[in-house]
């Protein structure tokens, strides 16, 4: 009982609350450097053939569930992996806002916003039920059924912190939602010969039916530029309804802590941030306006840098043993709901 009190005695000391602030910056860089050579390690594997189609986000949470399986939660640098798995993942999201081209959307994307809203609803709906039928986790599955609805991980990543999902989940929805957007896409552009449709309506129906952004492009690629064009947009009309989906879902958190008389709503600012940065990219800074399409790759770059350190935070957070009774039904339920939303878009375009 003495050696508490001393203990808390010299915590409480200045010289205490020193040492203290000392080991909390050591872990919060430290921590933050080790996300980032883990990341650089992400990237190179996904630069390997076989590897190539997952992605560096996929590589790299596969890398940290190993790290954590093999020698454990690194206890000393959680002050710093939990800032990159936080604040580093809101930036990104806030940086992944100069992506969408505003301008473009209004002027043509009438068609596909409706579209990519159809592809929402669908998606979440569809999704929903089945995984209700397979009795598989709800929360990862809502996770799955945004992420295919609007844009995979990034979308996943940005509805986490508003419906509250745990960090395991977050971290399993990006992996699986890597793993069956890389199947489909390079499915796509296996069977474009065996496709009686023009590059353009191939184009919408990758854009329309596809997970991520990525994939689009995967996919959308070999059919030709025009195929590309119309793909890429249809997709760029699905991240624009990001924004009032989050909106719409922080409005039901919010009845449902009333309700439930949990804590106070917490507001996520960084969504005002995504929409702040889409205006700036399409009307100010972007397309060579006043910074150069070089500059712009570069940010997106180090968007994509900044989200797969966010996601090492997450895949800490996996416990294997969780993975095989979590994610296995809702494995299933996307790869059902996948191959449905494929089957309708193709036929309406």
């Amino acid at each position: 009982m003495k050696k508490l009190e001393q203990k808390a005695l010299i915590n409480s000391s200045p010289i205490g609350h020193k040492k203290a602030e000392k080991k909390l910056n050591v872990s919060l860089i430290y921590g933050i450097g080790f996300t980032l050579i883990i990341a650089l390690f992400g990237f190179i594997l996904a630069a390997l053939p076989g590897l190539n189609h997952i992605g560096p986000l996929a590589c790299a949470i596969l890398l940290a569930m190993i790290y954590r399986q093999v020698f454990g939660y690194p206890e000393r640098l959680r002050t710093g992996i939990q800032f990159s798995s936080k604040r580093l993942l809101r930036l990104a999201i806030i940086l992944y806002g100069l992506k969408l081209n505003m301008a473009v959307v209004f002027h043509q994307g009438l068609p596909f916003l409706l579209r990519g809203a159809g592809t929402i609803i669908f998606s979440i709906v569809v999704l929903m039920i089945i995984a209700k039928w397979l009795k598989a986790d709800l929360n990862l599955s809502f996770l799955l059924s945004v992420g295919t609805g609007i844009c995979g991980a990034a979308a996943i990543a940005a509805v986490s912190p508003i419906v509250k999902a745990k960090d395991e989940d977050t971290a399993m929805g990006v992996g699986i939602i890597a793993l069956v957007g890389t199947i489909f896409s390079i499915v796509y552009t296996l069977i474009i010969p065996l496709l009686s449709i023009s590059p353009i309506d191939y184009g919408n129906w990758v854009g329309t039916s596809l997970h991520e952004i990525g994939h689009v492009a995967l996919a959308a690629a070999p059919a030709g530029q025009d195929a590309l064009t119309h793909a890429l947009l249809a997709k760029l009309s699905r991240v624009f309804l990001l924004i009032p989906v989050c909106f719409i879902l922080m409005l039901w958190m919010k009845k449902k802590g009333k309700l439930e008389g949990e804590a106070k709503f917490e507001f996520p600012w960084f969504l005002i941030g995504f929409i702040a940065m889409s205006f700036v990219g399409s009307y100010i800074i972007g397309h060579g306006i006043l910074l150069s399409e070089k500059v712009m790759s570069d940010i997106a770059a180090v968007t994509s840098f900044l989200l797969t350190m966010s996601m090492i935070g997450l895949g800490f957070n996996i416990s294997l043993n969780e993975l095989r009774t979590k994610a296995i039904r809702p494995l299933i339920a996307i790869l059902i709901a996948s191959f449905l939303l494929s089957l309708l878009t193709y036929m309406l375009v």
